[in-house]
């Protein structure tokens, strides 16, 4: 796929030249080989597929130049759902998106390929749902990201900036690496086992998920805080303590934590 004059830019390669984006120059050598060293080792142990996401967009914010992530996995049925985001503007955007079944994270899933847009408002006539959410939320550009592996795509890596301009060129090798890594991670898992228990597993995640929406909204109400710094106060207590940001939403939601 390529750019239509619309401000839109997908494809298999993501070498997008020089001169497309500043971006951090990847700065963060030793977070950078820590990150892939934590998502590798789904390849040799049990894992918690909401934490190995979530570890995903938390690391893609923290070492790209950009300022939010999610992430949309595919069920047994090719159904998106988002399983992972970075703050509540991005998972608004993302639930729009599978809602209106359009926008560069719905296509980078369906055509396998990156879709950069690095002028969401040039996209408005083909996405405009999308697109207003984006603008709502405060974001002026994406870049998604297929979790791919050969000819099997199981979601998407989506990267949101409030800047209009595209990643550079070592930002989208560094995002698509993340991706494959993680997509292996998942398949990998999914192949060690039977097809009912991968099934099972993504249950459990969308589960999951639930569950820490509804401690965002437990800890949001109780603190008199936004569900925002919220979803902060539970990362964060699960980083502290070792522990599955799911153990936590869930010991909060059935009120063994406060936070």
């Amino acid at each position: 796929m390529s750019g239509d004059g619309s401000g839109r830019d997908a494809g298999q390669g993501l070498d997008h030249g020089a001169g497309l984006g500043h971006g951090t120059g990847l700065g963060h050598g030793a977070e950078l080989l820590e990150v892939f060293a934590t998502l590798a080792d789904t390849l040799i142990d049990d894992y918690d597929v909401v934490d190995l996401l979530q570890t995903l967009v938390d690391a893609s914010v923290d070492l790209l130049d950009v300022d939010a992530s999610g992430i949309l996995l595919a069920d047994q049925h090719g159904d998106l759902d988002l399983i992972a985001s970075t703050s509540e503007s991005s998972r608004l955007v993302e639930l729009i998106q599978l809602s209106a079944d359009e926008g560069p994270c719905i296509e980078s899933f369906r055509g396998g390929m990156a879709v950069a847009v690095p002028e969401i408002s040039a996209v408005a006539g083909e996405w405009p749902r999308f697109a207003q959410a984006a603008a709502d939320a405060g974001f002026a550009s994406v870049y998604a990201v297929p979790l791919r592996l050969r000819r099997t795509t199981i979601g998407t890596l989506n990267l949101f900036r409030t800047a209009s301009e595209d990643l550079d060129e070592l930002e989208t090798r560094a995002a698509q690496a993340m991706a494959d890594v993680a997509t292996i991670g998942i398949l990998h898992e999914r192949t060690l086992r039977a097809s009912d228990a991968a099934r099972e597993q993504l249950e459990r995640a969308l589960q999951s998920r639930v569950t820490i929406e509804q401690a965002k909204g437990v800890v949001a109400f109780t603190a008199s805080i936004s569900v925002e710094d919220a979803f902060e106060r539970l990362r964060t207590h699960a980083r502290s303590s070792r522990r599955s940001l799911a153990d936590v939403a869930r010991d909060v939601v059935e009120r063994r934590l406060e936070l």
